[in-house]
């Protein structure tokens, strides 16, 4: 079986990826290592036999789709984290990732480690990939042999269970050492722009003689509503509503809005009413539908104008597994799918416009792709100065991220439209992680097992520790204590930091909001970044 192993490439690529999913999902405590699981399990194939490792080619075209794909999910997410406090949060991990490479700094030195040992901890105990990829690549440029290529991943494989479960611990014991009460934070998470509420449909009936006259526009404007109108029943005739649309004493009019924003509405125009315009669909109808046609993507929703050059009006988008209010900055992107009101024999006309194919969402435009890939890894090739002598370059694993945070931000460039499709971009992503991590597990196996029998491998542990622990006390202890930043929120960026799914995925099960990954949206680009560039500095 290692003979066909050895000899079948692509066998040992997809038996690896196969089994290292299988434990993946195992749970212990809530918690599993997720497709992080496939580097041990190609680390273990790897240390059976040094015949079983896969070629550099594998890998590296893994890491490049990796790397890309998460860039332009979460290029608009970090250019708008920026505002309000996104930019002082981003500073303040940013201060903490310098914190750590000086930690790894001093144990190189406390503990006699070389460069590559140093910069593969450094990537271990801060369990970013990416990081480690590129100290791998910078080896291989300055033509270092197998072994010294070797001791990065090692450095990285010991330090990372300690990255993954310290995190964990540290959330764990601050919450019950500073016993934190995650319910009364709701409201504290609302103004902090965390945690919004779902959005409800509700049909009002015009009484305040105030509003009589004025128009939508004009009421929003002055009011500071925050909800979407889709219908207005005047002189019992429906019609849509539109920013034009005047308002009347006796009109009934369906908005649609969070709980607390609709209540205000209500209170600002008459009374609730138990009639239901959505349910009458003789005139106008509504559908969800697809957002397929690269036309629309990118696009501000101002500017497609749909109320005068469509007569419709989008009233929800959902994105994943989000629900989202629509407003005029809003652009839509590929795979959203928009609810739609408008004339019921305007409706096939309205969802042609925006596509609403399934099956071309599965289709990948390969010019966009492939152009904004070979980008990035010119950009990776810029070489960089250093303070003093030396350079230092992003390569394969900065470079495509850089350029597709960019590219992920500007959505579209004339033609091109640069985001893929929500279903396709995690896939593409899923399949690049599995190809990156087999790549180098296999091909780091053995020395990781002899480091571990023969070598540091229970020092490199204990560093790994020294740089994990510290590091989150330190940001829960100055976020939470210092600068005030919601638990639940705080826990995010902690896992932002991290860059780690699996601290992501214990923080939402803790406070039970999606509070967490706001936080961890907003920072996770530039804990990425800082991670890769550190990793370098590091390498010597």
């Amino acid at each position: 079986m290692i003979d066909i192993l050895a000899s079948n490439p692509l066998l040992l690529l997809f038996t690896v990826s196969a089994i290292g999913y299988l434990i993946g999902r195992i749970k212990i405590g809530g918690v599993s290592l997720g497709v992080a699981a496939v580097l041990f399990v190609g680390l273990a194939f790897g240390a059976i036999d040094q015949r079983l490792r896969l070629p550099d080619i594998i890998y590296l075209l893994g890491l490049v789709i990796f790397v890309y794909t998460i860039g332009l999910s979460s290029g608009p997410g970090f250019v708008s984290s920026f505002r309000r406090r996104g930019l002082r949060n981003n500073l303040f991990i940013g201060g903490l990732i310098v914190v750590a490479a000086g930690i790894a700094a001093l144990l190189r030195i406390l503990l006699g480690l070389n460069g590559a040992q140093t910069a593969g901890l450094f990537a271990g105990s801060l369990t970013n990939t990416p990081a480690l990829a590129a100290v791998i690549e910078q080896l291989s440029r300055l033509g270092a042999d197998e072994t010294l290529r070797a001791e990065p991943v090692v450095g990285y494989s010991v330090a990372y269970p300690v990255g993954v479960l310290g995190m964990i611990l540290s959330i764990y014991l601050t919450r019950r050492l500073w016993q934190i009460d995650l319910q009364q934070e709701v409201q504290h998470l609302r103004e902090f722009g965390a945690i919004g509420d779902h959005l409800v449909n509700r049909t009002i009936r015009v009484t305040n003689p105030a509003v009589q006259g004025q128009t939508i526009a004009e009421l929003v404007k002055t009011r500071g509503w925050n909800v979407i109108f889709s219908r207005l029943q005047h002189d019992g005739r429906v019609e849509l509503a539109t920013s034009t649309t005047q308002l009347a004493v006796g009109d009934l009019i369906n908005i649609v809005g969070t709980p607390a924003m609709v209540e205000r509405v209500i209170a600002d125009l008459g009374e609730l009413t138990s009639t239901e315009l959505t349910l009458d669909r003789h005139t106008l109808d509504f559908r969800r539908v697809f957002v397929s046609n690269p036309a629309v993507v990118g696009v501000p929703l101002r500017d497609l104008n749909l109320p005068s050059s469509m007569g419709a009006v989008i009233t929800r988008i959902r994105r994943g597994d989000v629900e989202l209010l629509p407003h005029g900055d809003t652009i839509l992107e590929l795979g959203d799918r928009v609810r739609i009101v408008t004339q019921r024999d305007n409706m096939d006309r309205v969802s042609a416009f925006f596509g609403d194919s399934y099956r071309s969402l599965a289709e990948v435009d390969v010019v966009s792709l492939g152009l904004g890939t070979a980008l990035g890894m010119l950009v990776g090739l810029i070489p960089i100065p250093l303070l003093g002598s030396g350079s230092f370059s992003l390569g394969l694993a900065g470079g495509p991220l850089v350029v597709a945070l960019f590219l992920g931000w500007r959505g579209r460039t004339g033609p091109i439209v640069w985001s893929l499709p929500y279903s396709a971009n995690l896939t593409l992503r899923q399949v690049g992680m599995t190809m990156f991590l087999a790549g180098v597990g296999t091909r780091s196996g053995y020395s990781f097992v002899t480091t571990l029998t023969q070598g540091n491998g229970l020092i490199l542990f204990l560093g790994g520790a020294l740089i994990t622990i510290p590091v989150a006390m330190l940001t829960l202890f100055i976020g939470y204590k210092l600068l005030k930043i919601p638990f639940s929120v705080l826990t995010g960026m902690l896992a932002g930091l991290q860059t780690q799914p699996a601290v992501l995925a214990f923080a939402n099960e803790q406070v039970g909001n999606e509070a967490p990954n706001i936080g961890y949206a907003m920072v996770f680009p530039t804990a990425m970044v800082l991670k890769i560039i550190f990793a370098q500095i590091l390498l010597g």
